[in-house]
């Protein structure tokens, strides 16, 4: 037998009232009562020959005004029991309250409230005045004025009381509303210049973003289709990219306040204050919310509300000061990859997990403080209780339902560069309802970006130029654009002069990208070695690598490295294939197998970086994308224990997998060395070329390494000289001295020739 479940009825579904109870009924009427009785009470008590009718007659003259408030109870409780009776009564006067809520909600809510506020205040004061009156046998007002005076006359007493108590509550009161201030700075519509003309290079951000500020202008234009307005709003993305600015700009665009929140607001020493914190920001957000129709709330560093990653150390060996930097010649995805594999623990469940280059730790520190992250889930979208005193107190009391609460229009707006480390609830829709990567901009978008911050100096770089800066930048962002260009126009002044060229971006594109260089000489035979170990890298890019170019080689010694190639790509690019891959590992086993060619099989420790490159490049193409000698996934077979015969242990069985894998990682990196021996030995002389360029001039641009190696002029260099067989000759000799010096530990014999 199944029984059928019906839900109780909405409000707006009944046609009669809510039955009240007894006691419900007649509360207010025991209530006058008992005061009328009190009081002919203390009329017999102050004379003792007044007989109780005798005494009921004179209250009765003297205290008329219980009687019409009980009038006034008795007609109310009529009309409510009329209503719970027949249902077009209840319908007549539901029809009249709904125009009369309609009419005064054309009102603002902020004029309704200020309204409301004086009506209460005028009720209340009339009602005190009324009983103080009674008390003290005078006139309404004569008596409310009368207050202070018993008041103060009683003071002394009701201070000896209270004082201990107050004064204690009082140090911790003051104590946690002091640290309750601060970190929250309100910025007015007249204050904020930003417009969404100011963010460049992210259009496609800023199309979404104004959906978001039309339903904050006119919400009834969505919430009248059943719908409700978006109201927050989530930016990550790298660091530098524009987040904060776009969020000052929407504040600015909408002409509403905006409230910035500092990301260590909520960190306090004491447990609570993080709480009261984030009540009062939400207080002040409401208000002003009414006040100005809408308001914007900015959190920066949005993961400070959360639990942090620590990043851990980097790998040994990767950055070594005896190495050439071995991942700036990678491609951007590739040099990821290897800094990401080296983050990872030993023993992680995900060896070389692409998802998360931060790692968790229990107990590491931070998030905002026990129950501030709660506060905060609760405002944003707990339940919206009804609000004042009066509204929630005194009309439940007179048997009447509180009023909702307005629709406060507030836009959260969140920025963080780790959304790995949010909490879940807190990105969940009706929180955090959008979601925007604000990435690194596109060429378009670096162009553009270029162009605004080269507005605001004298420049004479042309539109090719200032494209194929964008192009030489590929993963530049707003911050780092405008710095470059402050850098080029510091260039440009230290030259005396107060335009910027292309030589002053260059320089400064050099000097943020290496940094200075650390004022040391080699001495000849190590200068050698530096210049033919990078040249194997570039000469190998330069013949192999066609999705990469190069941007830049040199042999100054810096922090971490002793010479470096790097490489940019000339189109943004989403894919990457297996022959891309395979050709960044040539370009990392390049030094090893030049090295080894160019000094009789002896080859330094420079090369580590790079192996460790290479082997991390190999291990992924083998065991995860497919790109090896087999198609199966080490990640899911280590995970499921595949291949693991009857009888053997599962970590046996690991260890096995482990051989297995490295075997197959060992093969086609001794393939890869041997295809790269082949292509060194094919360009022997441009290779002495490009080092003999290094030698000289220390550092080069990628057209002047290019330049080099097709025998033509570049931009510093004069690569058609290594055409000439006099000057590869001399080239030769000085390689075969500073071997010979090399062997024996000593300077070389031949100088460094100048060319011819």
């Amino acid at each position: 037998m199944s029984i059928e479940m019906s839900s109780r009825p909405r409000d707006t579904d009944r046609k009669t009232r809510v039955h009240l109870s007894l006691y419900d009924r007649i509360k207010f009427l025991l209530f006058f009562a008992v005061i009328f009785f009190v009081l002919v009470w203390s009329d017999m008590a102050a004379d003792e020959t007044l007989t109780f009718s005798k005494a009921v007659t004179n209250s009765s003259y003297q205290r008329w005004w219980i009687f019409p408030l009980v009038a006034v109870e008795t007609l109310r409780q009529t009309h409510f029991l009329i209503s719970e009776l027949l249902a077009p009564y209840h319908g007549f006067w539901q029809r009249y309250f709904n125009f009369v809520d309609r009419t005064t909600h054309r009102l603002s809510d902020w004029t309704r409230f200020r309204v409301s506020r004086v009506i209460k205040w005028v009720v209340v004061l009339s009602l005190l005045s009324v009983v103080l009156g009674a008390i003290y046998d005078e006139t309404p007002v004569r008596a409310l004025f009368l207050a202070p005076q018993a008041l103060w006359s009683a003071l002394p007493i009701i201070g000896q009381l209270m004082f201990a108590v107050v004064f204690v509550i009082i140090q911790f009161v003051a104590i946690f509303w002091f640290l309750s201030r601060g970190g929250i700075d309100t910025y007015f519509p007249d204050d904020i210049k930003t417009r969404f003309s100011d963010v460049w290079g992210q259009d496609h951000v800023l199309a979404r973003i104004r959906e978001n500020l039309v339903f904050l202008e006119n919400p009834e234009s969505i919430e009248k289709l059943g719908g409700y307005v978006p109201g927050g709003i989530l930016l990550w993305g790298p660091p530098g990219t524009g987040k904060t600015l776009m969020a000052e700009s929407m504040a600015g665009e909408t002409g509403k306040p905006f409230v910035f929140v500092d990301p260590g607001a909520f960190n306090n020493m004491f447990f609570g204050v993080g709480i009261l914190k984030v009540k009062g920001l939400f207080r002040k957000l409401r208000k002003l919310a009414l006040r100005y129709g809408g308001v914007v709330v900015f959190f920066d560093e949005a993961d400070a509300l959360g639990n942090r990653g620590i990043m851990t150390n980097r790998a040994p060996g990767a950055y070594s000061s005896d190495s050439c930097r071995g991942v700036a010649y990678l491609s951007q995805t590739a040099g990821d990859l290897v800094v990401k594999a080296n983050l990872v623990k030993e023993d992680s469940p995900r060896p070389l997990s692409l998802v998360n280059r931060f790692m968790m730790g229990a107990g590491a520190g931070g998030g905002a403080g026990t129950g501030t992250l709660q506060a905060l889930l609760t405002e944003l979208s707990g339940l919206k209780k009804p609000r004042g005193f009066f509204n929630r107190v005194v009309r439940r009391t007179l048997g009447m339902r509180p009023k909702n609460p307005p629709k406060y229009r507030i836009l959260v707006v969140m920025a963080t560069n780790m959304p790995e480390s949010l909490d879940e609830a807190l990105l969940r829709p009706g929180r955090i309802d959008r979601m925007y990567r604000v990435g690194y901009p596109s060429k378009a978008g670096r162009i553009r970006t270029y162009e605004g911050y080269l507005a605001k100096v004298s420049h004479l770089l042309s539109k090719d130029e200032i494209e194929k800066l964008a192009i030489i930048t590929p993963y530049a962002t707003g911050a780092t654009i405008k710095d470059l260009i402050n850098e080029s126009l510091i260039m440009a002044i230290r030259n005396g002069r107060d335009t910027v060229t292309w030589q002053d971006v260059l320089k400064a594109k050099q000097l943020k990208q290496l940094g200075p260089s650390e004022d040391v000489e080699y001495i000849e035979r190590e200068r050698h070695a530096t210049a033919v170990h990078e040249a194997c890298h570039a000469v190998m890019a330069y013949r192999v690598r066609k999705h990469m170019d190069i941007d830049i080689a040199t042999i100054e010694k810096g922090a971490e490295y002793l010479g470096m190639v790097a490489s940019i790509p000339p189109d943004d690019q989403f894919t990457h294939w297996k022959s891309e891959y395979e050709g960044d590992i040539l370009v990392s086993l390049a030094s090893l197998a030049g090295e080894r060619m160019f000094f009789d099989g002896d080859n330094s420790s420079g090369v580590s970086g790079d192996l460790e490159s290479a082997t991390t490049i190999a291990g992924l193409m083998e065991g995860y994308w497919g790109m090896g000698s087999t198609v199966s996934s080490y990640a899911s077979g280590r995970r499921m224990e595949i291949g693991a015969p009857g009888g053997v242990k599962p970590n046996d069985a690991k260890q096995e997998m482990r051989r297995a894998l490295s075997d197959r990682i060992e093969d086609n990196l001794a393939s890869l060395l041997r295809k790269s021996e082949e292509l060194l030995h094919q360009d022997r002389v441009h290779i002495l070329a490009v080092a003999h360029a290094l030698e000289t001039h220390k550092t080069l641009s990628g057209n002047d390494v290019h330049a080099v190696i097709e025998g033509r002029k570049g931009d510093v260099v004069d690569g058609s000289k290594y055409l000439s067989p006099e000057n590869i000759a001399a080239i030769e000799a000085y390689h075969l001295s500073a071997l010979a010096a090399h062997k024996a530990h000593k300077t070389p014999e031949v100088a460094l020739p100048e060319l011819i």
